[in-house]
């Protein structure tokens, strides 16, 4: 067992029940597009490396342990989330296969090696650094939620930096910024590939994209059946339901 700091609690992850997150209210807790991400993104089933970019409380990483043998390394700027992911690693006992890095994904050499990954995931602080009047009060909220410390070019670099030629990229973010996502990943040669919108509920409109690159690739886009949340009566439909609890 793991010491849990001040205010800190352990939760089951919603597709392993058994799997436990350290998680806070103070801090950071995961919530479904960290799921559904890694739901989407292609990882080799035997080996292989893949790179976490803002991985948090290391959610993706644990989910992703369950579907692949590949080397997992997360990168957490915020040193306390740091702290939680890497406990929560220990916790379950993937020390050998999962790594957690402190660090800046701006500021990563030479803790890694360029072009050296299969895949990259990254779910990035969705909004442009706003005023700082329209910050949350909460510090570790609005790194974790605005481009404070990282814009969404410097996550798309970082991406183009350290996934092999010809390796993905997995992204989930907000359909307003898909015109910024599409036009970066061309610029650093991320060649997209797959697109799907999330939907709350039929009628209403998305509120999530996923999206995944190759690095080098030719242009052939597939655009995805929508990803819908909840049916009519505010239940989780079969298809959210199987991927939240792992069916």
């Amino acid at each position: 067992m793991v010491e849990l700091y001040h205010n800190e609690r352990l939760d089951y992850l919603l597709a392993e029940q058994g799997m436990q997150i350290i998680q806070s209210p103070e801090v950071f807790s995961f919530s479904l597009d960290a799921v559904l991400l890694a739901y989407f993104a292609y990882v080799p089933i035997k080996r292989g490396k893949i790179l976490d970019l803002c991985t948090g409380n290391g959610v993706i990483p644990l989910l992703l342990s369950r579907k692949t043998g590949a080397e997992i390394t997360g990168v957490e700027l915020q040193e306390r989330i740091f702290q939680m992911a890497e406990r929560s690693v220990t916790l379950n006992g993937l020390t050998e296969q999962i790594n957690i890095l402190h660090a800046d994904l701006n500021h990563l050499q030479p803790l890694l090696q360029q072009s050296s990954f299969d895949v990259i995931t990254c779910n990035p602080p969705y909004f442009p650094t706003p005023l700082s009047s329209e910050h949350n009060e909460n510090p570790h909220l609005t790194i974790a939620r605005h481009e404070v410390y990282c814009t969404l070019e410097d996550v798309v670099k970082a991406c183009k930096l350290y996934v092999r030629p010809g390796g993905k990229v997995a992204m989930v973010h907000r359909p307003g910024r898909i015109v910024d996502i599409i036009h970066l990943f061309r610029q650093y040669k991320l060649e997209p590939k797959r697109l799907q919108f999330v939907y709350p509920k039929q009628g209403r409109e998305a509120n999530m994209l996923l999206v995944e690159g190759t690095r080098d690739g030719k242009p052939d886009l597939k655009i995805l059946p929508p990803l819908y949340i909840y049916d009519e009566n505010g239940d989780y439909t079969k298809e959210a339901k199987d991927i939240i609890y792992g069916k």
